[in-house]
């Protein structure tokens, strides 16, 4: 079955962010999201990896387009977004995105990613990002279904 991964170093803590991104997952069903969180490991990016890889292992690598949300990736709008997941959907049976902690990706998993992508030029702390690539899955959803919630 299709599915997209989300793993998030970190936990998401505000319980206001909380009830949004529950609200958004609920939307999301062609095809599902799955949320991961991995433990933030302070200013040890290598750890990290460590962890994402496990979780990434745990998921099956067959098949598996890895996607990393980075600053250094490339910028979509919304409609170019939605086709691009589109076309990664159908040419994987999953779809894994990744947010790295504070101090970003370790060197050797960056490397072994399909794509690096940047929600914005701009910077936002770990919990927006999470959410913004949740909306933006959803808004993807909705562009590729003809849903009127983009316009």
């Amino acid at each position: 079955m299709k599915a997209i991964h989300l793993i998030c170093v970190g936990k998401l803590k505000d319980h206001n962010l909380e009830a949004i991104e529950k609200d958004y997952l609920k939307r999301i069903t062609n095809p599902t999201l799955h949320m991961h969180e991995v433990k933030a490991s302070a200013e040890n990016k290598m750890a990290e990896a460590e962890a994402i890889e496990k979780k990434i292992k745990e998921l099956g690598e067959t098949n598996l387009c890895l996607v990393a949300l980075t600053e250094w990736g490339k910028t979509y709008n919304s409609v170019e977004f939605s086709g691009w997941l589109d076309s990664q959907i159908q040419n994987y049976s999953k779809v894994c995105i990744i947010i790295a902690g504070a101090e970003g990706f370790e060197p050797t998993l960056l490397s072994r990613v399909n794509a690096k992508i940047s929600l914005s030029n701009l910077t936002f702390p770990h919990k927006l990002a999470r959410l913004i690539a949740v909306e933006q899955i959803y808004r993807a959803q909705t562009i590729r279904s003809g849903h009127p919630y983009h316009n």
